[in-house]
């Protein structure tokens, strides 16, 4: 295995990570949500959650690399989490 290999691994790891500790940096919002705090614009998260979505069909049926296929798929299920949390506050509270 030459260097360009293990370079190859080692950013591939630290991408998967550093997905990760986005995916959990979206607890905080999620918890807040549902405790009743409305700590989320809906308006911005139907964009990140379309945009995601669409990067994630992209990720699939174009770029078939597994790991980018994990780590979207991670936020769009952060961004949809969040986003269903909010409108969920929304008509609860009214």
């Amino acid at each position: 295995m030459n260097l360009e290999n293990y370079f190859a691994i080692i950013i591939t790891f630290f991408y998967s990570i550093w997905w990760i500790i986005t995916f959990v940096g979206f607890i905080p919002t999620m918890k807040d949500l549902w405790n009743k705090k409305p700590s989320a614009n809906i308006s911005t998260y139907v964009v990140w959650t379309i945009t995601t979505f669409f990067t994630s069909l992209y990720a699939i049926f174009i770029l078939k690399d597994l790991v980018f296929i994990i780590v979207v798929n991670l936020q769009l299920l952060a961004c949809l989490l969040v986003l269903i949390l909010r409108i969920r506050l929304k008509y609860i509270s009214k």
